[in-house]
């Protein structure tokens, strides 16, 4: 008899995709056959984003996919929509159990007393109780591997629910990260990304205490020290958090890449005011100005919102304005999304949704500029790719250390290889042709 089969869709963030991969492995371990979600399995697994409407309305669509490829199947919710909204995710057609943020990690316990057709089951405890941290790490691709350092949040900015949804900021102990980076290592893998909800804070909650045991400078000289790992980046990192410290020793790192994302969310400080956030724009500024200085061909992403309550037309031509003059590399750009039981959902001066998507238009405009004109300062340049292994139309693919995106024609011969490159020339879809120089590793 063979055995239950059971697939995984992961929705939102890299920390979602690092806490699926363990979940995966706790299913493998307790016997189930890990299936591709396309296909038709005994369970479905849809862990959950809560930061934006959008997010809300896909989890609906990825059920309706699953319930359709085999409708006797148990689907199983977990995550920060499952946690925040547990009601909403059981009433959708098909779900059979909801689990939240410290119950997701024993959903094979749950199976046991699970009822095909039953009213779905609902776990999910109050966020006070997610006070203990569970090491994730994520496989995905053969090239890179998302690693989970750090959970939850102290912060208290008025649009985001992942204080609610996440708990307090805890992090892993020191030791389990080292030792999951060799493990890493260990399976060829060439790159790490450090993953959390907010990784600058990283050491409060080390050993179940609010106090830092160990800071985010001392994680990133550890893990530089890890033999076999080519590269380590850091995904996203608030700017006051990225002190000119953490800087300086990217710059001179063995394996940290020349690679920056740093959240902005407004460029007008009476904005990030109204959002909380814990800096003004005049800090990011100088984040940036450090960066570049010492590290003239890094990489730097932005995040940012558009259309919160209270941007007047001053408001977002003041953020465009001061992104247009930033030495930055591209941005994420999102349109604001009232979140329930969030300050800035009660606040006044609400932008139309019309709106939102024009000034969200104009600045995805912007970073394509941006992009463009990054890209193009580091043509002849010699950089190190690591390709990926997938065949994209004919072409392989992969990122430089400064997250340049280039390719040139297939060749599996450079599969998950670091390969030495010039690169020559920006094709139609934006990115960078390039001719290999030498086998790196």
């Amino acid at each position: 008899m063979s055995n239950k089969t059971v697939a995984f869709q992961t929705l939102g963030c890299k920390l979602n995709f690092a806490e699926t991969s363990t979940l995966a492995r706790k299913f493998e371990a307790s016997g189930y056959d890990r299936v591709p979600f396309e296909t038709s399995s005994d369970i479905y697994v849809i862990n959950t984003c809560s930061v934006t409407e959008n997010a809300d309305k896909k989890f609906s669509q990825t059920v309706r996919q699953a319930y359709k490829r085999n409708p006797e199947a148990f689907i199983i919710a977990v995550g920060c929509y499952a946690q925040l909204q547990p009601e909403s995710l059981a009433a959708v057609d098909g779900v059979d159990l909801v689990l939240g943020a410290t119950e997701k990690f024993n959903v094979v316990s749950y199976l046991e007393d699970l009822t095909k057709d039953a009213p779905a089951q609902i776990h999910a405890c109050d966020i006070d109780d997610a006070d203990f941290y569970v090491s994730s790490y994520a496989i995905g691709e053969r090239t890179r591997a998302f690693l989970k350092v750090q959970d939850g949040c102290d912060y208290k900015c008025t649009y985001c629910t992942i204080p609610m949804a996440r708990g307090v900021s805890r992090s892993d102990r020191l030791e389990n990260i080292i030792s999951q980076a060799r493990d890493i290592a260990s399976q060829d893998i060439r790159e790490i990304v450090l993953t959390g909800v907010n990784i600058g804070d990283y050491g409060k909650g080390e050993f179940g205490n609010k106090k830092h045991e160990h800071t985010f400078l001392e994680l990133v000289r550890e893990l530089d020290q890890v033999d076999g790992i080519d590269r380590l980046r850091i995904s996203s990192i608030e700017p006051n958090l990225l002190n000119e410290e953490i800087i300086r020793f990217v710059s001179s790192s063995k394996t940290f890449v020349p690679h920056f994302h740093v959240p902005l969310q407004s460029g007008n400080n009476e904005i990030l005011a109204k959002m909380r956030r814990r800096y003004q724009r005049e800090i990011y500024t100088d984040r940036v100005r450090l960066i570049k200085s010492v590290m003239p061909d890094a990489c730097i992403g932005v995040d940012v919102i558009v259309g919160f309550p209270g941007e007047t037309e001053d408001h977002f031509l003041d953020t465009y304005q001061f992104l247009n003059d930033l030495d930055i590399s591209y941005l994420h750009v999102f349109s604001y999304s009232e979140r329930p039981n969030t300050p800035a959902a009660q606040m006044s001066g609400v932008v139309d949704s019309k709106t939102r998507h024009k000034r969200s238009k104009l600045l995805r405009g912007l970073s394509a500029k941006k992009r463009h004109a990054f890209y193009q300062s580091q043509l002849g340049k010699t950089k190190t790719v690591l390709f990926e292994s997938e065949n994209k139309s004919g072409y392989i693919q992969g990122f430089t250390e400064n997250y340049v995106k280039v390719r040139m024609p297939w060749n599996p011969v450079y599969q998950n290889k670091l390969i030495e490159v010039t690169l020559e020339s920006i094709d139609d879809e934006g990115i960078v042709r390039v001719q290999p120089l030498v086998l790196a590793t």
